[in-house]
Parts: C-alpha cells; sequence; structure tokens
C-alpha cells in the first residue's frame, strides 16, 4: 500500500473542471444529445414599431434546406447542412465545419401575425421578418389644446 500525498488545491482544481463542463454544455450552441447530433445557428433578434426581426448565421447551407415556421410561442429556424463527401485521401488535422441537422426555436417577444411572415436569405444569412399584432402596436394620439 503506497501512502499519496494530499494536496489541498486536487480538489477545488477537479471541482472547477466540473464547473468548466457544466458551463460548455449549457451554453454550447451544439448540445450533447443522445439522439441525433443537433446543431443551433447563432442568431441576432430585434424588434421595430411594426415588427419582429430575427436573423440567423447559416453559411454554406442551400436556402431549400432550410424551414422555417412561426407559431404562437414562437419561431422555429431548422434543417440540415449537406457534408461533402469525405475524401479519403485526405489526412484531416481538425474538421469544425459544422454539418447535419440544425435546430433553433425562438420565444418571440410579442404576439405577431404568423401568416404574414416573409422569410429571406443572402450571402449565408437568413432574415425572417415577423409583423406584430395590431394591438401591440403602438398608436400616437395628437393631443389638441383647447384655448
Amino acid at each position: 500500500m503506497s501512502i499519496m500525498q494530499w494536496g489541498p488545491f486536487d480538489e477545488i482544481m477537479s471541482m472547477r473542471e466540473s464547473m468548466d463542463r457544466l458551463f460548455e454544455d449549457f451554453f454550447s450552441r451544439r448540445p450533447r444529445t443522445a439522439g441525433p447530433l443537433v446543431w443551433q445557428p447563432a442568431v441576432e433578434i430585434a424588434e421595430t414599431d411594426n415588427e419582429v426581426i430575427v436573423k440567423a448565421e447559416l453559411p454554406g447551407i442551400d436556402p431549400k434546406n432550410v424551414e422555417v415556421s412561426v407559431t404562437g410561442e414562437g419561431l422555429s429556424i431548422k434543417g440540415e447542412a449537406k457534408a461533402e463527401t469525405e475524401d479519403r485521401k485526405r489526412n484531416y488535422y481538425r474538421r469544425e465545419l459544422r454539418y447535419g441537422m440544425f435546430q433553433r426555436t425562438i420565444a418571440l417577444p410579442t404576439e405577431v401575425k404568423s401568416e404574414e411572415t416573409k422569410a429571406t436569405f443572402r450571402n449565408g444569412i437568413l432574415e425572417v421578418r415577423v409583423p406584430k399584432a395590431d394591438r401591440v402596436r403602438p398608436k400616437t394620439v395628437k393631443v389638441e389644446v383647447e384655448g
């Protein structure tokens, strides 16, 4: 039986590594799942007086492989990034490009008219514009001054 020297900071380092893994899993755009690997595109969400604008980063993806749906719960973007056929003659040192299914569901900040949604795709950026419902749009009223 050998005696191991106790280091007071060993347990702290172990706890730090566990916390790092926890934060990496929680904030990762590529969650670990038991099913097929699904990644999430980066998004940007903005709001004007009349609409909600969502932009999603989808470089190298064919727009025909992208599906956008708007419901009462939010906006959903899903599709697939098709991988080029792997060349067996290549010796990869690193492969970081994302392939496979992707999905991102975003809660919208207000009520919207889902049937009037418009989506465009340009330079690898998907832009979805969803008009706000009439009852949530701000209205300006002119104040009359009586003399």
